[in-house]
């Protein structure tokens, strides 16, 4: 049987891992150690696999190609590593691949959120992370999850704005980038906190955002209303 070898970047605290992978932009997994993590992260290839229409072998071999370790709470997805594959400039061609990602990312998010019938809804008990309560309701979420938007942007000098949905300013987000000449050499600015950045952080970072955000909203809003009555673009 053919293997497929899924290249990790392992980020801990202490035991708490989180893990990208650097050959399926914005695909994770989260776990209370790394052996936790690792376990997960066959079905997240292949449902993120499922979702891009990408075709993966069940036989699945993870291999960690860099490790940082922490200082963030890990364990509420707190993050701040840049990866060495994401310093390299990229082509017009990954890069339009990449962007399509992060914009069929935002489309998919507000499908979901769209299906929800009662978006105020929740089930979700109130705690606090290192950015505030976390978000319950469908509301809640997708205003969140909207929001880092101007955020990620403006971590490579680039103007951009939170207004209407999450497709429009995300792709608003893109064009005044792409109004920069030299974009896709992906400089590495450092950012807000200290945090390095680059372009091919933002794009990896809003498909991750959006999958964790997306994740809490589908498991809950399938506790709320079934799994028949809520769409799941994400092949969760």
């Amino acid at each position: 049987m053919n293997k497929t070898i899924i290249n990790c970047v392992w980020e801990h605290n202490g035991d708490d891992t989180l893990l990208y992978t650097t050959d399926y932009v914005g695909a994770y997994a989260r776990g209370e150690n790394l052996e936790a993590a690792m376990a997960k992260m066959p079905q997240e290839i292949a449902s993120y696999c499922k979702w891009c229409g990408k075709d993966i072998s069940d036989n699945i071999e993870i291999v960690i190609v860099q490790e940082k370790e922490s200082e963030l709470a890990i364990h509420d997805a707190d993050s701040d590593v840049l990866l060495e594959t994401e310093k390299a400039p990229l082509s017009m061609e990954e890069y339009q691949h990449l962007k399509a990602l992060a914009l069929k990312s935002a489309q998919d998010f507000l499908t979901l959120y769209h299906s929800i019938p009662q978006k105020a809804a929740t089930i979700a008990p109130a705690r606090k992370t290192f950015y505030g309560q976390v978000p319950r309701s469908a509301n809640e979420m997708y205003e969140h999850t909207k929001s880092v938007n101007a955020y990620y942007f403006a971590e490579i000098d680039v103007d951009a704005d939170n207004a209407e949905d999450i497709c429009d300013c995300r792709r608003r987000g893109f064009e005044a980038l792409e109004r920069k000449a030299d974009f896709l050499k992906n400089a590495t600015y450092e950012g807000s906190y200290g945090e390095d950045w680059s372009l091919r952080k933002v794009l990896r970072r809003f498909i991750w955002h959006d999958r964790i955000h997306a994740k809490a909203m589908y498991r809950m809003a399938t506790k709320l209303f079934g799994k028949e009555n809520i769409e799941n673009p994400f092949c969760f």
